[in-house]
């Protein structure tokens, strides 16, 4: 399995390891990029079916030119061939573009620069974006299996590459904290958490809507992204990069949580927050809609005033605080990791004939 140690993949390939060790099944995961940190491995290292390799190699969306990324896929393949995986699972599917793999290739769609660019920008792709779409492009048709995190991303990426049926659809899964964690502040604050530089996460929204509010607004997350792109913040407090028990001490306080992404495949740092039952304002988005429904409350991405005034309802009404914070936690309940798991392991099944119609699969067998 692939991963990077960036954003939301390292903490999705994490829990499904884990998921998919009751299973039988180990995991050598391969990340690319930058290293993981400390606190990262030693996460990993609580992973006893997992085995984790730092290859050095570069991201697909930070890359500088095609053969960069043709090179990791190479490597990637001979690194499957050389341990004797039976299922590849890309969660960069570019890396399948001209590789030679060995074994079926399960390619993840957790986000892609098409998409991407769709959601955020305007005008036909830039060359140094198009050619990384054509790559995720060729690594979907080589692919023998494709799923993504939800059905409207599902939809997306198929409009976007002009693939023939959409991914099959496996919502992400985190493990819930324990119950006896959640309080509710008497000072409340507010609360986001990601790839802060990322323009896709609209945090000048956020930044421009904290300078209406009287409570403190924190972000947890990086201002500079491995790929050049920064933001700069005036009314938000940035944190930095926090590890997930500093994030979970944050989230034990039911804060109210807030995303306003432009762009947002699926969003495990606002499955995180439901979990610990902070109420939630999010953009409204059709991927946060399906998933959060009911249990959220939905602001346009581009009204920084609306927001606002959103979040301060909420901060000024305690009870309202506690209704919806437990409304989303109830809705939580369905991104299971062991729901993950027995989705990721029919998509496995279906690549895998001698494991058709069997039960999955064996302690020998490999990821």
């Amino acid at each position: 399995m692939t991963a990077d140690a960036v954003g939301g993949v390292w903490t999705y390939a994490l829990d499904l390891a884990q998921g998919l060790g009751r299973h039988g099944v180990e995991t050598t995961l391969a990340v690319l990029g930058p290293e993981p940190s400390d606190d990262q491995r030693a996460e990993a290292g609580g992973v006893p079916s997992l085995r984790l390799l730092a290859t050095g190699l570069p991201l697909d969306w930070a890359a500088e030119e095609p053969r960069a990324v043709g090179d990791a896929g190479a490597a990637i393949a001979a690194l499957a061939a050389e341990t004797g995986a039976e299922i590849v699972h890309l969660n960069s599917p570019a890396l399948a573009a001209g590789a030679a793999f060995t074994a079926p290739v399960v390619a993840v769609c957790h986000s892609c620069v098409a998409t991407w660019w769709q959601s955020v920008r305007t005008g036909p792709l830039p060359p140094e974006f198009a050619w990384r779409a054509d790559l995720v492009r060729q690594g979907y048709e080589q692919a023998d299996a494709l799923a993504a995190p939800t059905e409207a991303f599902a939809a997306m990426t198929a409009r976007a590459y002009g693939l023939p049926h959409p991914p099959a659809v496996v919502h992400n899964g985190r493990h819930a904290p324990a119950a006896e964690s959640f309080a509710l502040t008497d000072e409340p604050f507010v609360f986001t958490a990601g790839r802060l530089w990322d323009d896709g996460k609209n945090l000048a929204a956020l930044d421009r809507a904290a300078a209406r509010l009287a409570a403190p607004v924190l972000a947890a997350g990086p201002l500079d992204g491995p790929n050049g792109a920064c933001i700069r913040l005036n009314h938000v407090r940035p944190l930095g990069r926090l590890s997930a028990r500093e994030i979970g001490r944050l989230l034990a306080a039911a804060p109210v949580f807030v995303s306003v992404a432009r762009y947002e495949p699926f969003g495990l740092a606002v499955l995180e927050a439901a979990q610990a039952g902070s109420p939630l304002v999010l953009a409204d988005i059709p991927t946060f809609r399906e998933l959060w429904g009911e249990a959220a409350v939905f602001v346009s991405p581009d009204d920084d005033i609306a927001l606002a005034a959103a979040i301060q309802r909420l901060l000024g009404d305690p009870a309202a605080r506690r209704t919806l914070g437990a409304a989303a936690r109830g809705r939580s309940a369905r991104y299971s990791v062991e729901a993950m798991t027995a989705g990721m392991l029919k998509i496995y099944r279906a690549v895998l004939p001698r494991f058709a119609g069997a039960p999955f699969p064996s302690r020998e067998a490999a990821a």
